[in-house]
């Protein structure tokens, strides 16, 4: 039955676009009131304790109202581990490497689920037990993302439900500090040849006029951009593979990654590149912020996604006082542009296009629209009905067809911790003071499911769309993991970095490319890139 909503609260609200705050990892939602809720689903059933995994900035707390709700309804004890987004892959190994396994198990890196299955993690999901207790979820895959349903197959058993984000139509931008281009009287650079200029502007024409030479043109992201304008995408947590000539090969091997290190190499000697890329660009926390950027190191970067970059008043959002309708008010400023204007309040951004190469290619790294893998652990088949109730659970927090309670199983609480701007149903007012908290969703134990390929109509992703963000993006040609890639492909991640830091710093000299791309190929990579291209053949008809 439907829940009475709690009293609205009658003060100003931020308008927050599907996902915002909750990072990138899930759109679900839901109305329901925690303190009457309804009848347990699960009622006449055998209570069972389900260890959960899921997106974190923050840990969820053990008394967190949203989990009492699902285990309410549901009639289960939830321990949710409390794993650190940034530390996700090394906090869970340790976990799994002292015998516990997670029942509902989120594996964020879609490589890793052949790994994790070859481990013995891993539960077969048989077919009909999904189709009959995640109907909902298997709608909307099939509905939004028909070529993902079997990415999760291995030797044709069902292992993964593929976690699909349709937000990743938007590649990450390109951003730029304006107050420093117009100080030097530049403009965002639209080929390789301008970028440089502008670069060595950053590095030598003191843009924060300070009278220190103590700011750079780019750190390690925006080198992706630089290979990008050379039709690859090197730097990633993931080897990056492209398409050519009918075929897969690894961007980071491709003959014009050395013409593009010939460029990077160069502007590092001449101080151009800030010194601590090496170490990124991030310096611990949200792992999306910039903190080079930030912190007003470099001048140009392509780190985080648009979310993490709006300015106020980019766009208008809604704003809800008690008795009368939304009305429209500036967004307020997020994540990297927040931090930057909190230190320097003068500082301005611009989003620019990547700038185009030598021949014609441009491009921004693209978050693959295959974001993770949802699993169920292997301890989970031994207790007869616990995988179907976990089934039946994730179902009904991440893909419920009632747009009121999808809604609330993502925000928390209607009246209390959210509500519509008006009887239209598109766009969602979190309620003060929780529009003012990060990570909110996690506080309250909500946004307990995992992502639906269910496209937002809110105007952040509007907004988006103007910054022709659906344009220019390189994605990854491989977004799963073959035998070879799972056997080799840390080892070849290490070889690749290593090879590139010394390129570019001068530690080894432009020639020794082709060495590296020998040893390469020689440590495993041969094998890698014929099964990558045995699976590209099959899922392509080529």
């Amino acid at each position: 039955m439907k829940m009475k909503r709690l009293q609205r609260l009658g003060v100003l609200a931020a308008v927050i676009w599907l996902g915002l705050i909750s990072g990138c990892d899930s759109v679900v939602r839901s109305t329901t009131d925690i303190d009457e809720p309804q009848a347990s689903v699960a009622s006449a059933a055998p209570e069972f304790h389900i260890s959960w995994t899921m997106h974190q900035n923050l840990p969820v707390p053990e008394d967190a109202e949203m989990v009492r709700y699902v285990e309410n309804k549901f009639n289960v004890r939830l321990d949710i581990w409390n794993l650190e987004n940034n530390r996700y892959e090394s906090l869970l190994d340790m976990k799994l490497a002292q015998g516990a396994i997670p029942d509902l198990f989120r594996i964020r890196q879609p490589q890793d689920l052949l790994k994790y299955q070859q481990q013995g993690m891993l539960a077969e999901i048989p077919r009909d037990m999904l189709e009959q207790n995640a109907p909902n979820l298997l709608k909307a895959i099939r509905e939004h993302a028909p070529s993902y349903e079997n990415y999760g197959t291995i030797d044709g058993k069902y292992y993964g439900i593929p976690v699909v984000n349709p937000t990743n139509i938007y590649r990450i931008p390109v951003v730029y500090r304006q107050d420093w281009l117009d100080t030097l009287g530049l403009k965002v650079p639209e080929t390789l040849e301008e970028f440089e200029k502008v670069i060595y502007a950053f590095a030598n024409g003191d843009p924060d006029g300070n009278g220190l030479k103590d700011t750079y043109g780019l750190s390690s992201e925006g080198m992706n951009v630089v290979f990008g304008a050379f039709g690859q995408i090197v730097f990633a947590d993931q080897l990056y593979f492209g398409k050519k000539d009918q075929e897969l090969v690894i961007g980071a091997l491709e003959p014009e990654m050395k013409e593009s290190l010939q460029y990077l190499r160069k502007w590092y000697q001449d101080g151009v590149i800030d010194p601590e890329f090496i170490t990124g660009e991030n310096k611990g926390g949200y792992k999306h912020l910039s903190h080079a950027f930030i912190q007003g190191r470099i001048g140009m970067t392509s780190k985080g996604n648009y979310y993490h970059w709006v300015q106020q008043g980019d766009y208008k959002t809604l704003h809800y006082r008690e008795g009368m309708a939304a009305e429209e008010s500036p967004v307020d400023a997020t994540f990297n542009a927040r931090e930057l204007l909190a230190k320097e309040p003068d500082a301005r951004i611009t989003f620019g296009q990547p700038f185009t190469g030598p021949y014609g290619q441009r491009g921004s790294k693209a978050y693959d629209m295959l974001m993770s893998f949802t699993a169920i652990g292997a301890d989970a088949a031994k207790e007869p009905g616990k995988m179907e109730r976990i089934l039946q659970m994730l179902d009904y927090v991440s893909a419920n067809p009632d747009l009121d309670e999808y809604t609330s199983m993502n925000y928390g609480v209607m009246g209390k911790h959210w509500e519509w701007a008006d009887a239209s149903r598109k766009d969602v007012i979190v309620l003060p003071p929780y529009n003012s908290m990060f990570s909110y969703q996690n506080k309250i134990g909500a946004n307990l499911g995992m992502t639906v390929p269910r496209m937002p109509t809110d105007r952040g992703a509007e907004w988006a769309s103007t910054q022709k963000l659906d344009r220019d993006g390189i994605y990854n040609a491989l977004e799963i993991a073959t035998p070879a890639l799972s056997r080799y492909g840390p080892e070849l991640m290490k070889l690749k970095n290593k090879a590139y830091v010394a390129i570019i710093t001068g530690e080894k000299p432009l020639s020794y490319f082709d060495e590296f791309v020998h040893e390469f190929m020689g440590a495993g990579g041969a094998e890698v890139l014929q099964e990558a291209n045995d699976w590209y053949r099959e899922h392509t008809g080529q």
